[in-house]
């Protein structure tokens, strides 16, 4: 059962993969970003629970962390475009 359950998240960790460098867009990139770091974090557990180390799924957990600060940091670029201060305006920056 795991092996078929790993062989479905590589499958989607290669279509993301796919997705990320084929585009059209930076949002359909970001997206495909996010969906392969989810991909990574299910595989980290799933090979928690195939050699029953729990180390794992802390790995799991930071990197799924990581993952959801990262989007909210290129979420920011995008929208700002830097990811200076907060509450800075364009005037104050001249």
């Amino acid at each position: 059962m795991y092996g078929t359950v790993v062989a479905a998240l590589l499958v989607t960790l290669v279509l993301a993969l796919v997705r990320a460098f084929k585009g059209p867009t930076v949002f359909d990139r970001a997206l495909a970003g996010n969906a392969v770091g989810t991909a990574t974090m299910m595989l980290l557990a799933i090979f928690e629970f195939i050699s029953e180390r729990p180390a794992f799924v802390d790995l799991a957990i930071v990197y799924g962390l990581l993952n959801v600060i990262g989007t909210i940091a290129l979420q920011k670029f995008f929208r700002y475009g830097d990811l200076g201060e907060p509450g800075r305006t364009e005037e104050d920056r001249a």
